[in-house]
């Protein structure tokens, strides 16, 4: 079976949102509004929101905290993820990934290339997990937060969803 299974009970997860960018403001952050507002909707909890510069070491000390804090679940970035000198979401969540979700940057690209074609080669999305946290870069427009949250997430971030999801393997992902 796949799809949402109805008899089992929706799990919320606690998701922390942060915008990658030199230029936005929370007033300008329509990609981290559409993705704070597609997670609330959802009826997950968005636990914490943030717009951080395009500095990896920057980055690297707000993914730290929020992977250290037990009331944060999920970490999702937009922005950075692109080929241009100010882009490095992709090398500071390499400074703190202990295993990569090699699957998801793959099927982003893919189901994005349905809709602008071989653009989508200029994005390094990518996930993986670092100390039981759950972390997944997204570019910065509304259009590839839109895709990577309706095509992807809300699925895997849905304990309903069968035949597996992520949110099922939240309690192991610290095992040894």
């Amino acid at each position: 079976m796949t799809g949402i299974d109805h008899s089992k009970p929706f799990l919320p997860v606690r998701i922390a949102v942060m915008t990658v960018s030199d230029t936005r403001t929370p007033e300008t952050d329509t990609s981290g509004r559409v993705l704070v507002e597609r997670i609330r909707a959802a009826g997950h909890v968005v636990a914490d929101r943030c717009i951080e510069r395009d500095d990896a070491d920057a980055l690297v000390r707000h993914l730290e905290k929020w992977i250290a804090d037990p009331s944060i679940d999920v970490v999702i970035t937009n922005g950075g993820t692109g080929v241009t000198g100010r882009d490095v979401t992709p090398e500071a969540f390499e400074r703190v990934l202990e295993k990569r979700i090699e699957g998801f940057g793959e099927l982003f690209r893919m189901l994005s290339y349905n809709k602008i074609g071989t653009s989508t080669i200029q994005s390094r999305a990518l996930a993986g997990v670092a100390r039981g946290t759950y972390l997944f870069a997204l570019p910065g427009s509304g259009g590839a937060v839109k895709d990577a949250w309706d095509d992807i997430l809300v699925f895997q971030l849905d304990s309903r969803h069968m035949p597996c999801n992520f949110v099922e393997l939240m309690p192991r992902l610290q095992e040894r």
